[in-house]
């Protein structure tokens, strides 16, 4: 029988949709989960929104594949960093204010195939930890633009980084990010700040020299004050957020295997459901498969499913390039957002992400019975939602 293994990775990303609260210090563990029809896929998912629910933010996968296959390898990275800070305000996530950003390159001839590995499917050569804190990477930001519209909760940012094309990633990878400056508490350096990559390997302009952060700019509400303490303020996503052109960035990574897509099947379905800001690794995924002309573009068959949870219309985050791929491969890319400021659920409450998933719950079970791979990215919360309307 073929089974799911269900691989959860926990990290303080930017593919969270909410910043993280005061906790202590980066945590690691291992976990595997495995996925099966009847009771014990209704165990796993008891099980996952459990672990899910209990840290920071959540980037998950599931893949098909025998279990026996998978049951010596590490399964699970979990990391935890986060800031000593005991309250962000959070919410949305960010809206493309003009355009898709790198579109004017759609439509040339040249070919996006000089960064794959031969065959472009094979995994081995991914790289990993290639920069670390004590010897970190100095990017240079190209572009920082706020993409949130007037009606979106908090501001979101889009930050284009110029590598040189010296710090090459894939698609699911995750960047750190090393603010400037010291701790207040005791004069340290920050700590790393892990963001998820929201660009395909080839970045926006397609050079293969740049890469894009998705960041929420976190804030603290002070009760008392009743004003925001730009004190608490969240230190790496307001330096992130601030930044201009020419200015200096100090990065670490790239880090994670979890979320990459497995590419040697053509015809993989993909269902990926995200909740704000965790949108950024779908975009590079969507922008492989249907933007650029990449070895998996020209390949691909299957079908991607996206899931997006936000506020309002205001925080839809790259719709602009959704709606276009959703037009231009209407049987390849499926779209379902859940607004839960302006659409009701099917009790009348308000729609969040896990009530669009139960929508199409055994649509989705039916996909992971013949293989399809499932990612999870974004706040922690949406997971015991989704893992109790789906063991529904």
């Amino acid at each position: 029988m073929v089974r799911k293994v269900v691989l959860l990775a926990l990290l303080s990303t930017s593919c969270a949709f909410t910043p993280q609260l005061s906790q202590h210090s980066s945590q690691r563990a291992d976990i595997a989960l495995e996925m099966a029809n009847g009771s014990k896929r209704k165990a796993a998912l008891k099980t996952l929104g459990k672990v899910a629910g209990a840290v920071g933010t959540v980037a998950l996968a599931t893949t098909g594949a025998p279990g026996a296959a998978v049951a010596a390898k590490k399964a699970v990275e979990v990391v935890e960093t986060v800031d000593n800070t005991k309250k962000l305000i959070v919410g949305g996530a960010a809206v493309i204010a003009a355009g898709a950003v790198g579109m004017k390159a759609l439509g040339g001839e040249k070919k996006q195939d000089f960064l794959e590995a031969s065959p472009y499917w094979d995994q081995s050569t991914v790289p990993v930890n290639v920069y670390k804190n004590k010897a970190p990477f100095t990017g240079k930001i190209v572009s920082t633009k706020r993409i949130v519209g007037p009606k979106a909760t908090g501001e979101t940012c889009h930050i284009v980084i110029d590598h040189k094309g010296d710090f090459p990633f894939w698609e699911g990878q995750s960047w750190g990010v090393i603010p400037p400056g010291t701790r207040e508490k005791d004069g340290k350096p920050h700590s790393v700040r892990l963001y998820s990559i929201a660009s395909s390997r080839y970045g926006d302009d397609m050079t293969g020299k740049t890469g894009s952060l998705c960041v929420r700019r976190a804030t603290y509400w002070c009760p008392e004050l009743k004003a925001e303490d730009p004190a608490k303020k969240g230190v790496c996503s307001n330096f992130l957020c601030d930044t201009k052109p020419g200015d200096e960035i100090q990065m670490t990574g790239p880090a994670g295997k979890v979320m990459l897509m497995p590419e040697e099947d053509p015809a993989t379905d993909y269902i990926m459901v995200a909740t704000g800001t965790g949108i950024a690794p779908y975009r590079g995924f969507v922008r492989r498969l249907f933007f650029e002309k990449t070895p998996a573009a020209e390949a691909y068959k299957g079908q991607a499913w996206l899931f997006l949870g936000v506020a309002n219309s205001d925080a839809l985050l790259y719709d602009d390039e959704f709606q276009d791929v959703k037009t231009r491969f209407p049987d390849n890319f499926r779209l379902d957002y859940a607004l839960s400021r302006e659409q009701t659920n099917a009790k009348g409450g308000k729609m969040y992400i896990q009530d669009k998933v139960e929508e199409y719950a055994d649509e989705v079970f039916d996909k992971l019975d013949k293989g399809a791979h499932i990612y999870f990215c974004g706040f922690k919360g949406m997971m015991p939602g989704i893992q109790e309307k789906l063991q529904g």
